[in-house]
């Protein structure tokens, strides 16, 4: 996967920035003394799951796009525990449409990092 446009043809990456723009709409939401609080780094995770997505799939091995794969499920993790606190704070509802979308770019990252492993263990 060493395209630069490759990256755009993976549902994960697809999926994550669907994933991006809602929790951009959610976070519009949020009040504003938040603005550089949770809103930007709940935003910034956000981004950083197709982001890493798109860099991975532009390097030039399977075991690089294993590791930013990787760097893009620990960015799920933070925007699931951001989301966690502003369902807390009633910022936004617990498990709506969002965590329903995160649940799914999670799968569809772990099914894609399965797939690149043994890519990744094989070819470097």
């Amino acid at each position: 996967m060493s395209t630069t446009s490759g990256y755009r043809d993976l549902l994960a990456w697809q999926e994550a920035m669907k994933l991006a723009v809602m929790v951009y709409r959610a976070t519009s939401r949020f009040p504003r003394e938040e603005i550089y609080g949770l809103t930007a780094q709940v935003r910034k995770s956000a981004v950083s799951i197709p982001s890493n997505i798109a860099e991975g799939a532009a390097r030039n091995s399977a075991r690089e796009l294993h590791h930013f794969l990787g760097v893009s499920a620990g960015s799920l993790a933070e925007v699931e525990t951001q989301l966690e606190l502003a369902a807390q704070l009633e910022y936004t509802e617990r498990d709506g449409a969002i965590g329903q979308q995160a649940q799914k770019v999670g799968m569809l990252l772990t099914g894609l990092r399965r797939s690149c492993e043994g890519r990744a263990d094989n070819r470097g």
